[in-house]
């Protein structure tokens, strides 16, 4: 039984990421499940029945008490309604003479639709999450861990390009003469890269997503993560098209050095000087941007990675450098 106490601190602090009101004072108010879903689906929280927006305890008519609390129980084990379908905790709790309803709501380890729409919290409202991104981002965050580090026991070191590894070696040890990768053979630098783990829960080892996205063959890839492109593209005579393109399914390894090349292939260099040394503005501005495009937007907690689309620059960016 929550305390009134606890209430009305939470009612003084306002609607927030946790916190909503509904006035519910004499039928239940039927976006709640909306509200309900967006908390599963986000950090979990309270709704307060019979509490205006501006915090105003308005209260719940007493003979509607019951018929609330039925119709929200009911409602909330109709799949139709909440799917996959969820109890909750719920209080009725008396403050200044005013009865109202306190509900409960806990974080869920399930993505949640109400009425077969996904809703999410951002501050203090509800929103529609309505394409396949946002979607399969919900998806991901309810599931446990990084997606990278999904595990698949069967991927054997044949399933990787074995150049590209021994390409990154020969890269990580041109830079620092005692790189630790220096004396390694292939699996063991995946192994060190935390590429091959071990799962607790199950007990399952083997080599990870992130090692199929990195260093895998084609085929390997698109046994994993079957939706995985890169699509380059230059728009700068044609906006309403394309001048250039790339399709890219290789791994992120090559990757990265065919997406260089795309992009030297229509950005000028600009004759540059710092001191005595000449440097090229473009690789300083593009090699960056094309690692964090690969790797931040492609790997962190997301399954495929998104379309990188290059539109012709203008000379400004390379005086802005």
């Amino acid at each position: 039984m929550i305390e009134p106490e606890k209430i009305k601190t939470i009612i003084a602090q306002g609607e927030s990421l946790h916190v909503e009101f509904k006035q519910s004072r004499d039928s239940l108010s039927r976006n709640v499940f909306e509200t309900i879903c967006a908390f599963l689906n986000r950090k979990g929280g309270y709704i307060l029945l019979g509490v205006k927006d501006n915090g105003v305890i308005e209260g719940i008519r007493e003979d509607t008490l019951q018929a609330q609390l039925k119709t929200l129980a009911n409602d909330l084990n109709n799949p139709q309604i909440i799917s996959p379908v969820k109890r909750l905790d719920t209080d009725i709790v008396g403050i200044d003479g005013k009865k109202i309803i306190s509900v409960y709501v806990p974080e869920s380890t399930q993505a949640h639709s109400c009425k077969g729409v996904y809703y999410d919290r951002q501050g203090e409202v509800d929103i529609k999450l309505t394409t396949y991104p946002q979607i399969s981002n919900l998806y991901i965050r309810k599931q446990d861990g990084y997606t990278e580090n999904r595990i698949y026991p069967y991927m054997r070191m044949e399933d990787f390009v074995q150049e590209d590894i021994e390409a990154a070696k020969v890269e990580a040890v041109l830079r620092n003469a005692g790189h630790p990768w220096k004396n390694m053979s292939n699996e063991e630098i995946l192994r060190s890269s935390k590429m091959y783990l071990r799962d607790e829960t199950t007990g399952k080892e083997g080599f990870t997503m992130a090692a199929a996205l990195m260093f895998g063959k084609e085929t390997t890839i698109h046994s994993v993560c079957p939706h995985y492109k890169i699509d380059a593209l230059l728009r700068k005579d044609n906006i309403d098209r394309y001048d250039d393109r790339d399709v890219i399914q290789c791994n992120l390894f090559q990757a990265y050095f065919r997406l260089l090349a795309f992009i030297n292939k229509h950005t000028p260099d600009r004759f540059y000087l710092e001191g005595y040394t000449r440097l090229s503005i473009r690789e300083l501005i593009f090699r960056e941007m094309t690692a964090n495009a690969l790797l931040c937007k492609g790997l962190h907690k997301m399954a495929y990675v998104k379309p990188i689309i290059m539109h012709s620059l203008p000379a400004s960016i390379y005086n802005a450098a």
